[in-house]
């Protein structure tokens, strides 16, 4: 109950606090390039619920038409804006209103587009999907610039599969079985500490 109250407080405060933000990021987006300012994405969520995932859009309109669902190292479809709000995770920020909707939680095991949750052992599936999925946790610091590690190997996706995957799954586990509170917020602030620093190496 702690974690709800937590997560309803966090993100209702945050997209009100963020909103000027928010705005200037649509706007940018909407100059910078056609389509709309938001990308929408089915993810597996609790108990194997299919949500739609919400972020700004960074890429090209209909990018998984014309590429894989992996993005690699300066992938083509990626936009300016998109690159720089990829850096800096604004990217994520509209996630606050999946947290709001209480599909996701301001903290857990990200959440993976079916045919990627499909790749874990059944054990760890049900386990990893036991809990809301979150915006961050300690995969997220570790692997936030995954599209520059896939860089250079000759099946992203496979490579995506067979090295990363099980790593996040770790980091998952690891989670779900160790959950706490306090272990939240020490995972946010070091989140918070991470994204300053991308921050200051994009300026």
């Amino acid at each position: 109950m702690m974690k709800r109250a937590f997560d309803i407080f966090a993100s209702f405060f945050g997209l009100m606090g963020l909103f000027p933000i928010l705005l200037v990021v649509t706007v940018l987006i909407k100059l910078s390039s056609p389509g709309g300012a938001f990308f929408y994405q089915t993810r597996v969520g609790r108990g194997g619920k299919l949500f739609s995932i919400y972020k700004f859009r960074t890429m090209i309109p209909e990018a998984e038409q014309r590429g894989d669902k992996i993005t690699v190292g300066n992938d083509a479809r990626i936009t300016p804006v998109g690159a720089f709000l990829r850096k800096t995770k604004l990217d994520e920020l509209p996630q606050l209103m999946n947290v709001l909707k209480g599909d996701m939680s301001i903290v857990g095991p990200r959440p993976e587009v079916p045919e990627f949750i499909a790749e874990y052992p059944e054990d760890v599936r049900e386990l990893i999907l036991s809990v809301r999925p979150g915006i961050t946790d300690t995969a997220s610091i570790e692997f936030s610039d995954e599209a520059g590690l896939l860089e250079g190997k000759s099946d992203p996706r496979q490579a995506y599969i067979d090295e990363i995957l099980p790593m996040k799954a770790k980091h998952y586990v690891r989670y779900v079985e160790t959950q706490s509170f306090t272990g939240d917020l020490l995972i946010i602030l070091a989140t918070l500490n991470k994204v300053f620093k991308q921050a200051t190496e994009q300026g």
